[in-house]
């Protein structure tokens, strides 16, 4: 198995294809998941409402799933639209975001676990960690040290969550629990601009969308987002800051395409016994 080629081989195919990305996000970050969306080559769309997402994930390629402002409305609009996606075989994409900071968070997305078959899951180490049963507290969308690497929290807890699960930081890891890619781009500034975790979210779902290899596509969105947080960042003046490589991030990632991957990526895969 060569992660590699199957990765680069989803960017020429995205492009061509737009798939229609159905995302159920959070209000502080809609703008720009919906911009890396467009900007790999994807359609987003934002329902939100409990009364029509059922007809508009018959019409998606993938759902996302974020839990970054959950309230009782958007939990039910994410089960139904969860439980449609399930019953057409379009995959789910499920960021935790903050689980682990309040008991309320923590238990929803428990719940949602049990009601929902997530395709791939991506969370910082401390999110990951916390839906795995881990008693460490989140503090806000922060991840905290953890003494199990991003690769172990990876693999365990795609085995316990049958699911692809991505566990982003200075190394991301990504594992179906046989095979495990660790990817070792990415840039500081990612973690000054709001919701890049998210952006990196609806990008796996782009991939997702247009290929039932659901590990190549988590490799590929999770590396997309490092990839152009690099390239963003090598572009910066000494007097532009956060708010001009928040623009150079998304132009970043409209340019991203196989030959440009290909050369950039940073990534090893190990096969777990």
């Amino acid at each position: 198995m060569n992660i590699k080629f199957s990765a680069a081989d989803l960017f020429e195919k995205v492009k061509e294809r737009k798939p229609l990305v159905h995302q159920i996000t959070n209000f502080v970050t809609v703008n720009d998941c919906a911009n890396a969306t467009l900007a790999i080559g994807g359609s987003p769309v934002m329902t939100s409402s409990p009364k029509e997402v059922e007809a508009m994930v018959k019409l998606a390629d993938a759902l996302v799933l974020n839990f970054g402002t959950i309230d009782e409305k958007s939990l039910e609009a994410m089960e139904i639209a969860g439980r449609t996606a399930n019953s057409r075989n379009i995959p789910v994409i499920l960021d935790p975001v903050g689980v682990g900071a309040t008991p309320y968070r923590t238990e929803k997305a428990s719940e949602l676990l049990k009601k929902v078959s997530f395709q791939i899951i991506r969370g910082n180490a401390s999110e990951i960690h916390r839906l795995i049963g881990g008693d460490i507290v989140t503090r806000g969308v922060d991840s905290e040290e953890l003494a199990i690497s991003n690769e172990a929290l990876a693999v365990s807890a795609a085995k316990e969550l049958n699911s692809v699960v991505v566990v982003s930081g200075a190394i991301d890891a990504v594992s179906n629990g046989k095979h495990t890619s660790l990817i070792d781009n990415g840039n500081v500034l990612l973690t000054n601009v709001t919701g890049t975790g998210c952006m990196a979210t609806a990008l796996i779902g782009a991939f997702s969308g247009i290929t039932d290899d659901y590990y190549a596509a988590a490799v590929a969105g999770i590396s997309t987002m490092s990839i152009s947080g690099e390239i963003a960042a090598e572009t910066l003046q000494k007097h532009e800051g956060t708010g001009t490589f928040r623009v150079r991030l998304i132009d970043a990632i409209s340019r991203m395409d196989k030959e440009m991957w290909m050369n950039e990526v940073k990534m090893n895969e190990e096969i777990t016994h």
